[in-house]
């Protein structure tokens, strides 16, 4: 009896692939040629689709996020929608688990999907459950573990490359910092990294213009009233706030301060969140596809279990540059 994988060998894709094709998933983004071949080969196979195992297989779908976090940062609800709605089309139930790893695993789990930043502990913890893992948000690939994460090399040069249209030299950040959610690790974030060595290379940092706080509304607005305070005379031109909750509540202590966005300051967010362009002004911004995070780590974990391999994947997902009313 053929198999995907016998599909997939013969019209030279893979198996993730040809499953998506056959089932029809209208978010894969293949070429018309690509779909024939599979549908072909399949068809030389005398391939028959058999019905998924419903009954007792599930996926763990681990959060370090709680259910009330996740309302303030819409950025993981997308990633674990995504995950569930994957899961769901391939057959598995989901079992959620929120924010810490003490817990017991059941014995009809056949994957574990963590999504969000771990400590080294937790880490290992889930290693040892024994069960394939993939992490979505976070790189453990020092660990040879599966993992999907944000291309933001490519998403800083965007934010960069706005910030030289405008030809702005006076910038300002307003950065968020998170630890693990068993508070022992400090979260590196490679976007502030990224972001202060250009401007630090440019020789256009100012220690004034930088705020630290949490990625939080709250925080954005108390950041920027911070720097708004300490900078009457001389305001930045340019503001880049290191998620859309740190912009919105940027762009409210603005307004309250009567100064003009864009006119007098252009402000860019990060992730495209669902109320980035319903804020006034709508919110330039960086968009995530946090939906499709959640389904290629699914996908990610599915391929692992049916072709069970000991190297590690990471795919790296691209972003989009969103321009809107908040810069000029």
């Amino acid at each position: 009896m053929a198999t995907m994988k016998d599909i997939a060998e013969r019209a030279g894709v893979s198996t993730a692939t040809v499953s998506r094709v056959l089932n029809h998933d209208e978010t894969l983004s293949v070429g018309k040629e690509t779909k024939d071949r599979i549908f072909a080969a399949a068809k030389e196979l005398n391939y028959t689709k058999t019905k998924k195992k419903k009954s007792r297989e599930k996926i763990l779908l681990l959060q370090w996020y709680t259910q009330e976090e996740e309302l303030d940062d819409l950025y993981y609800q997308g990633i674990r929608l995504g995950a569930e709605e994957r899961a769901e089309a391939e057959g598995y139930d989901v079992v959620r688990v929120f924010h810490d790893v003490t817990f017991d695993i059941e014995k009809d789990v056949i994957g574990i999907v963590a999504i969000g930043k771990f400590g080294e502990r937790q880490v290992q913890r889930l290693i040892d459950f024994g069960k394939p893992l993939c992490f979505i948000d976070s790189d453990q690939f020092k660990w040879k573990q599966d993992s999907v994460i944000v291309d933001f090399t490519s998403a800083m040069e965007q934010v960069i490359a706005e910030m030289d249209r405008g030809e702005h030299t006076k910038i300002g950040f307003l950065e968020g910092k998170e630890l693990t959610n068993d508070k022992e690790m400090l979260v590196r974030d490679l976007r502030s990294e990224l972001f202060l060595a250009e401007l630090r290379k440019r020789g256009w940092y100012r220690d004034k213009y930088h705020r630290v706080g949490s990625f939080s509304t709250t925080s954005g607005y108390e950041m920027m009233n911070q720097l708004l305070r300490d900078n009457p005379e001389q305001l930045p031109t340019f503001l880049f706030a290191e998620n859309d909750a740190i912009a919105i509540g940027a762009l409210r202590a603005l307004q309250e301060a009567d100064i003009a966005v864009p006119d007098q300051i252009s402000v860019v967010g990060f992730n495209d969140s669902k109320v980035a362009k319903y804020v006034y002004p709508p919110l330039s911004t960086i968009r995530v596809d946090t939906r499709e995070m959640g389904n290629t780590g699914v996908s990610l974990l599915l391929d692992r279990i049916a072709y069970p391999r000991k190297i590690a994947k990471k795919i790296s997902l691209s972003t989009e540059w969103i321009k809107r009313a908040s810069t000029k």
